[in-house]
């Protein structure tokens, strides 16, 4: 078996694209894989010179008031790499925009961005045609549509026709661009949400990127005959960093389907061959859902899944599962390793799970540098632990997870916001936002994760501003006040608990609620994953001595029906249609379901 692969070249992506295709053992080899339609390296390249090519030409002249910035609006397609590609080619920057915003969040978003062309996708065409009148950069000429429907009619020109017209079929041979590319040049801007305001766009420059992709493949022991699936969306940096990077670095391949299924995972990890997968924690626990619809008992789904000879699968890498949850994906779909790991977009920290490290930890600390800090930054001890397991000092020894240190690792910034900037990395200390705290042995120190900060919620991987959340729900005629938090969840990070001042006399209509919410979400700008899991109905809020809600406190007793035994309490599960009331049985309910995922301990602390 040939390699491990090196290159002598520079750590730009077109650089090792450009080595791969030309190589004899990868040049040929199948690289991306999205339903019957296969790329090889070679077609990798081919396709993304071209699109270089039509970028070149549709964004020039560059300068200063004109960046050479791309806007996507797409699930995953070969043509959201290709773009990807091509920007490497062409010198420009892929601003990866969230397929879940809408109304004056995707036009901010879109407009801060600075981005002159658009690819959408044309499930999502509909959503930018509501804000185009909005759009300050964008003309009706700058949006092309890839059809991913295979009928019906596009609100703009298609993206493969245009690419053919413009500039040709794929070739091999083309050259690309004579453009002068730098490894610190920025390639992609991942969002991710900001405490007040629109999302935040973070620079991943080339030579970032590739470095994910080595220290990924490198902590997995990929090959070149490995081979990914990524169903989490490629606009983040989930499946851009643990999946498509570490699958191109080693010379490997990626297989892709549009958007996260259950009851399509196993089919296709089998169909593909698939040997890892990236997750965040809530598709953990739904492929094990669907596993147990289809086959019922721990043997049968033994017979069907773990000893099927078209099992490859063997690691999984992500955040957010519950341990149980992990114990039995393993078991099941036959792993040799799960690495649940600690990390985010910015990259500046980060962490590995590995067999043999302790239960429920995110991995080792690699880094002196990254400490565990009390809002007076002082950094709090270590967990110590009872003869049960169970942390006996919480409240002192948990505290931010940060990074004291002279540089910000692989943190490059966020794209035109110097007070973001300000705010993540202050008098020598790197902010991420996150609570967590750690617990040494054997000399060395293993993280874990408690939460977000008040002013973050973290759900399915992805962090978001609680007070966007607030905001949006504001709008609702009936709503004075709200204020939004994270509170725990069984199989993921966080849900998204909202507390509601009402105006005087305004009853409550849990069902009425419930379809504002949904309509926000399909027209009014809030993102499908900032829909409240609960509600709290409260007569007034507590205030600090600044007029801001005591957050922490609402917190803190989260939907927890022995401290709020008269609160009026809401919830929804997955397929409602309604708020529901959330009582006392609905609380036992819960309780059992985080004691199987052994995480009473978030309720009760």
């Amino acid at each position: 078996m040939p390699g491990p692969y090196t290159f002598d070249v520079p750590l730009t992506l077109g650089a090792h694209l450009d080595a791969r295709a030309a190589h004899a053992d990868l040049a040929d080899r199948v690289f991306l894989l999205e339903g019957d339609r296969r790329w090889t390296y070679r077609d990798f390249r081919a396709e993304s010179v071209r699109v270089a090519h039509l970028l070149r030409s549709r964004l020039a002249p560059v300068d200063e008031s004109r960046p050479p910035h791309v806007a996507m609006l797409l699930e995953n397609r070969l043509e959201l790499l290709s773009l990807l590609g091509g920007c490497a080619y062409g010198g420009a920057t892929l601003f990866g925009v969230n397929t879940g915003l809408r109304g004056e969040v995707l036009a901010g978003v879109l407009n801060q961005s600075g981005a002159r062309l658009l690819v959408v996708d044309q499930s999502l065409q509909e959503q930018v045609e509501r804000v185009r009148g909005d759009l300050r950069h964008l003309g009706a000429e700058d949006i092309l549509v890839v059809r991913s429907r295979g009928e019906g009619e596009l609100v703009a020109r298609e993206f493969s026709e245009a690419v053919r017209e413009e500039v040709g079929e794929a070739d091999p041979e083309r050259p690309a661009p004579a453009v002068d590319v730098d490894p610190e040049r920025p390639l992609v801007v991942i969002y991710t949400s900001g405490t007040t305001g629109l999302p935040k766009g973070i620079l991943n420059n080339h030579a970032k990127l590739l470095l994910i992709g080595m220290a990924v493949s490198g902590n997995m022991q990929l090959t070149e005959e490995d081979r990914g699936y990524a169903c989490m969306p490629l606009f983040h940096s989930n499946a851009l960093f643990l999946g498509f990077m570490p699958a191109f670095w080693v010379g490997g391949s990626m297989a892709m389907r549009d958007h996260f299924s259950a009851s399509q995972f196993v089919p296709d990890v089998f169909r593909y061959g698939s040997t890892y997968w990236n997750y965040v924690g809530e598709p953990v626990h739904y492929v094990l859902g669907a596993l147990e619809k289809s086959h019922g008992s721990a043997a049968a789904i033994a017979e069907a899944v773990t000893a099927n000879p078209s099992n490859r699968l063997r690691y999984a890498l992500g955040n957010g599962a519950a341990a149980p949850e992990l114990e039995r994906f393993s078991q099941w779909l036959g792993l040799e390793d799960m690495f649940e790991l600690y990390g985010s977009t910015e990259a500046a920290i980060t962490t590995f799970r590995k067999k043999g490290d302790p239960r429920g930890s995110v991995g080792e600390i690699g880094d002196p540098k990254v400490r565990i800090l009390d809002e007076a930054d002082v950094e709090c001890p270590a967990a110590e632990l009872d003869a049960d397991g169970k942390i006996t000092n919480y409240v002192e020894a948990v505290g931010e997870i940060c990074r004291v240190a002279d540089d910000t690792a692989l943190f490059q910034g966020y794209f035109d916001n110097e007070k973001a900037n300000r705010d993540k990395y202050r008098d020598g200390v790197y902010h991420s936002g996150d609570l967590g705290h750690v617990l040494e042995r054997d000399g060395k120190r293993f993280l874990f994760f408690d939460g977000r900060t008040d002013d973050w919620i973290r759900k399915d991987g992805e962090n978001f501003s609680a007070l966007q959340v607030a905001r949006l729900v504001q709008e609702h005629p009936d709503v004075v006040l709200a204020a939004a938090y994270g509170v725990p969840c069984a199989v993921s990070d966080e849900l998204v608990m909202v507390a509601l001042k009402l105006r005087a006399e305004a009853p409550f209509d849990p069902k009425q609620f419930f379809d504002f919410c949904h309509a926000s979400v399909e027209t009014g700008g809030m993102d499908r994953k900032w829909f409240p899991d609960f509600l709290r109905i409260v007569d007034e809020f507590e205030y600090t001595q600044t007029e801001k809600i005591l957050v922490r406190n609402l917190k803190k007793v989260h939907f927890d029906r022995n401290r709020l035994p008269g609160a009026r309490l809401f919830y929804r599960q997955r397929g409602d249609d309604s708020f529901r009331e959330f009582g006392a049985d609905a609380y036992a309910d819960l309780r059992a379901e985080f004691a199987r995922a052994e995480k009473l301990d978030l309720l009760d602390r």
